[in-house]
């Protein structure tokens, strides 16, 4: 059983700025991580993987650093990685992006299950996965939460979907993404780190996928949507204030504030 995670290297969303001319984050300013919604996708496929048999690729298309987190997938317990790194690819919209994935996993060929994240921290679209199983044309099921059962041929999941939980089945080829509550994704083992670090990275570039998809259908070209404004709300720091006073006046004060602040009713 071969199972794909879709892995993506991500900027640390506490520290990152936004470049708000061009619409787009500035990816320099902050360290990286893995999307921390892939560690869950990680995690489940290493499971099933497990119980099953089953090897594990993931596949990550980034610039060349993203190499460093398909190693630490590979510390963490898959098989392989595929980093998908060529300039041409750069500026794709959720459209190009699931496309270069969607030729790259064609690629790869045999496959049973695709797992992702249900959304990336720094895109927060949730469409690659669902989009990439339209290109695929194979069965989806998104908002995974919990991985009741599965066997070499189908899975048992519980989808929540606006509040409400479903009992889904899905049987292979299948996508599936998955929540921060489906698990609790492992940390690196020794044997495991010293294995990604002497694990040989399959790199593809624009070349090894154009007998799969059309140059225009990548990067900047490929992709019908633009940033056209970014808006980052300004941070609201709340305001201390100290009561030196023990007595009467400082309750009355404090009242006072209150009322202002609309806390407490103008008539108490």
């Amino acid at each position: 059983m071969t199972i794909i995670v879709l892995i993506k290297q991500v900027p640390d969303m506490e520290k990152v700025k936004f470049d708000r001319e061009k619409g787009r984050i500035d990816r320099s300013s902050a360290g990286t991580e893995i999307n921390p919604f892939d560690l869950n996708a990680l995690e489940a496929a290493l499971v099933i993987a497990e119980k099953t048999g089953g090897k594990v690729v993931a596949v990550s298309m980034g610039p060349p650093q993203a190499e460093e987190s398909l190693r630490e997938a590979i510390a963490r317990g898959a098989d392989e990685g595929i980093l998908l790194s060529d300039a041409k690819f750069g500026g794709s919209d959720v459209k190009a992006t699931s496309g270069i994935l969607s030729a790259a996993i064609k690629k790869i060929g045999s496959y049973d299950l695709i797992i992702a994240g249900i959304q990336t921290v720094d895109g927060d679209t949730g469409q690659v996965g669902p989009e990439v199983a339209g290109i695929l044309n194979i069965p989806h099921i998104s908002n995974v939460e919990s991985i009741k059962d599965f066997t070499e041929e189908s899975i048992d999941v519980v989808s929540n979907v606006w509040e409400g939980q479903y009992l889904k089945r899905g049987k292979y080829p299948l996508l599936m993404t998955v929540t921060k509550d489906v698990n609790v994704p492992r940390l690196p083992n020794f044997k495991n780190k010293m294995k990604a670090r002497k694990a040989e990275i399959t790199k593809w570039d624009s070349s090894h996928l154009i007998d799969i998809i059309d140059e225009s259908r990548l990067g900047v070209k490929g992709s019908p949507t633009k940033v056209k404004k970014i808006e980052v709300p300004a941070q609201s720091q709340r305001e201390g204030k100290i009561f030196k006073d023990s007595g009467s006046e400082a309750v009355l004060e404090m009242l006072d504030v209150f009322k202002k602040s609309r806390v407490l009713n103008k008539e108490v």
